[in-house]
Formats: structure tokens, C-alpha cells, sequence
């Protein structure tokens, strides 16, 4: 069980806003998603991200597959440091970038990794070829995922699926394609049982979402509040 669990009302959720120095940059276009709610994603800059260090495959994505980071995140405001850690320890090891395309912490922050058309990295035997791979930070074999993070994980593959005309069925779980325990048994059995699944197809019926990169100085501050354990 998780030792910083509390249920706040995290500020990441809002709607369509327009474009300024500083401001949310949105990944999609905005006039395809009038109306429509949205998530921030902390910008690489914003969480102290390094540049690659080397080249990246390309691939098309076809597929949502979910990964846990497998180190107990007791307190949220070590989320960040803990993504520059993974970071450099995937550079070291000679992947390019930190090997996800999207992180979600404990309070349901969503961080940009690796571009998209990037394709993941991993220390198991799998092809990540056509994987959109979603990292939560935490260890679901010892603690559980929060509410926070498990409404923007299901928001992230709700976007996922919909811009990339995914079928639903192939939002799986590491451990899916490789001897692993991989995302940990509390998360992946929400896969098993069809629930995050089912929370999808919902968001997708409802009208979607829409993911905006949060920059700049906003960007920063909110990672400052998220590591002096204020958001």
C-alpha cells in the first residue's frame, strides 16, 4: 500500500486554451477537440530532461502497452527526480532517451518521454516496434496504483487509442509480451479485468481528450510545487 496516497484535487485538468509564450502547446489540433476536455503534459525542459543521446527507430504506433516504473514511489514529490534517475540510468545503458513515451506519477502528472514516432526501448525480450508505452511511476507488486494516476493512464490511452485508431483490445500490459511482472499485479489485473478498458471506451464515447504540453515557466513551476509536495 501506497504511504502518499491522498485524494487532492490535482490541477491538471482543463480545457482548451489558447496558445502563448509559456502557455499550453497542444499536441493535437485544438479545432478537432473544441469543446473537449484536456491533460497538461509536463514538458521535457519542464522536468529537467537531458537531450538524447543518440538516434531513435522510427515506427507506427499500433498498440497501448503499459509499464510500471518497479520502484516504490513513497512520497509524489520525488516523481521528478526519480524520471531524470530512469533517465540516466536508460541513457547509460545505451538507449537513447529514457525508454517511455509518457510517465504518469502518483497524483496523476503526466510527463512527456521519447517522441511518439520514437520507438520504446526495454530491457525484456519484446518488439516495442508499433508500442506506445505509458509508464507509471510506483511498483504495483507492493503498492496500489491511486485514483489520480489511474484516471490519467486511462485518459492517456483514451487519447492514444482514438488519434491512432487503436482497437481497445490493444491496451495490454508488459507482462503481455514478456516474461516480466511488469506493470505489477494491482495494475495489471485492472487490465485483466477489463476496467481500464472500460473507463476508455467511456472517455471515447464521451468525446475524448485532448493532451497539451505544459512549458515554459508554467511548466516549471508546476514541477517546483510537485517537488515541494504542494500539487
Amino acid at each position: 500500500m501506497c504511504t502518499d496516497c491522498r485524494q487532492q484535487d490535482v490541477s491538471r485538468r482543463r480545457f482548451i486554451g489558447t496558445g502563448a509564450a509559456g502557455a499550453l502547446v497542444p499536441l493535437l489540433n485544438a479545432a478537432a477537440w473544441a469543446d473537449k476536455g484536456a491533460d497538461d503534459v509536463v514538458c521535457r525542459a519542464a522536468w529537467g530532461a537531458k537531450p538524447p543521446s543518440g538516434k531513435f527507430k522510427h515506427h507506427k504506433i499500433e498498440r497501448v502497452t503499459i509499464h510500471h516504473s518497479g520502484v516504490v514511489l513513497a512520497q509524489n514529490r520525488d516523481a521528478p527526480a526519480a524520471l531524470r534517475g530512469a533517465q540516466a540510468y536508460h541513457q547509460d545503458s545505451g538507449f537513447p532517451d529514457i525508454a517511455y513515451h509518457f510517465m504518469i506519477d502518483r497524483h496523476g502528472h503526466i510527463y512527456k518521454g521519447r517522441p511518439r514516432w520514437a520507438r520504446g526501448d526495454t530491457f525484456t525480450e519484446y518488439p516495442t516496434k508499433g508500442h506506445l508505452l505509458l509508464m507509471c511511476e510506483g511498483n504495483f507488486e507492493e503498492q496500489d496504483i491511486s485514483s489520480q494516476q489511474l484516471a490519467s493512464l486511462c485518459d492517456v490511452a483514451a487519447w492514444a487509442t482514438r488519434l491512432f485508431d487503436i482497437p481497445i483490445g490493444r491496451i495490454r500490459g508488459h507482462r503481455d509480451y514478456a516474461a516480466t511482472a511488469c506493470p505489477g499485479e494491482d495494475l495489471y489485473r485492472r487490465l485483466e479485468n477489463g476496467s481500464i478498458k472500460k473507463r476508455v471506451r467511456r472517455r471515447n464515447e464521451s468525446g475524448g481528450i485532448n493532451l497539451e504540453q505544459l512549458c515554459g515557466k508554467k511548466g516549471k513551476r508546476l514541477v517546483h510545487r510537485i517537488e515541494m509536495g504542494t500539487d
